[in-house]
């Protein structure tokens, strides 16, 4: 410049501009997607519990946590899918698959079973078992019939105990005369085991309440009574066209082989028991 002083340079200052962070990716949509299921399932569970009864209620329950094994030993149950013993009242067997359309007869050689898992041989009674259990369902009649029933598979076969309950008897008072409730279990029974071949065993048992006139030459008395209505379950099991020559042993056990040892007058001792033996007895 004329003044001899040096020019001033401009100074430019530049903004950085940071850029936003931008699209941070589709988790957001799995964790909205989880909610949204979660609350469908929750207003699915709450319309289930108001159109649902008790009973049906348990059962679903019983279905994700079973109450009691396939074997050795099978309960009873006052739904489908629940699981109780003799010793609860009204209740009936309700193991296994509930339903099974097919019956393989038992022809294999008995195997020991080993954890929870039933032996291949103990399958075959396992799906008999269930598809006399089966019934349940089809009407309010075969439930009521089928709390009489409590099914097992034990080393002997399959057992399944019909026993009488607090003002529903099996037969008469003091006699071999079934009752109309009784012949229509054992036609039941009766239709489920003409699937297979396997042999029978019958038992008659009684409760512990004596005859009056009890003694040795009397008329009557529990092993006459307990054997000759183990005779009347197979003449009726006979009626539904089970195979004769399949009846192997007819006995009567009197008061001696008490269903509930602690409760010796229980009607629920008064029973028939039939054993579907396994094939390789």
């Amino acid at each position: 410049m004329a003044d001899g002083t040096k020019e001033a340079r401009p100074i430019i200052k530049r903004k950085k501009v940071v850029a936003a962070d931008g699209h941070h990716g589709g988790a957001w949509k799995v964790a909205y997607a989880d909610f949204v299921t979660a609350m469908m399932a929750f207003f699915l569970l709450m319309w289930l519990l108001n159109a649902t009864t008790e009973s049906q209620r348990k059962g679903i329950a019983d279905y994700f946590t079973p109450s009691i094994p396939i074997s050795p030993i099978s309960g009873g149950g006052d739904g489908v899918l629940e699981g109780d013993t003799m010793l609860a009242k009204d209740t009936l067997a309700r193991d296994g698959l509930g339903g099974a359309v097919g019956v393989v007869p038992v022809d294999k050689g008995r195997e020991t079973k080993s954890g929870g898992a039933p032996a291949e041989a103990e399958k075959p009674l396992a799906e008999l078992e269930s598809l006399l259990l089966g019934k349940s369902g089809e009407s309010e009649v075969a439930d009521d019939l089928l709390s009489h029933i409590v099914t097992r598979v034990t080393d002997e076969g399959l057992v399944i105990d019909i026993f009488a309950k607090e003002g529903r008897p099996l037969f008469a008072s003091g006699s071999d005369l079934p009752t109309a409730r009784m012949r229509a279990i054992l036609a039941m029974i009766g239709d489920v085991i003409g699937l297979v071949s396997n042999a029978i065993t019958i038992s008659g048992h009684t409760d512990a309440a004596p005859f009056a006139d009890a003694g040795p030459d009397a008329a009557n008395d529990n092993w006459r009574l307990s054997s000759a209505r183990a005779d009347s379950a197979r003449r009726a099991l006979l009626a539904a066209e089970v195979e004769p020559a399949r009846f192997l042993r007819i006995t009567g056990e009197a008061d001696r082989d008490l269903a509930l040892p602690n409760a010796p007058l229980d009607p629920r001792n008064r029973r028939v028991t039939v054993t579907l033996l396994r094939s390789d007895r």
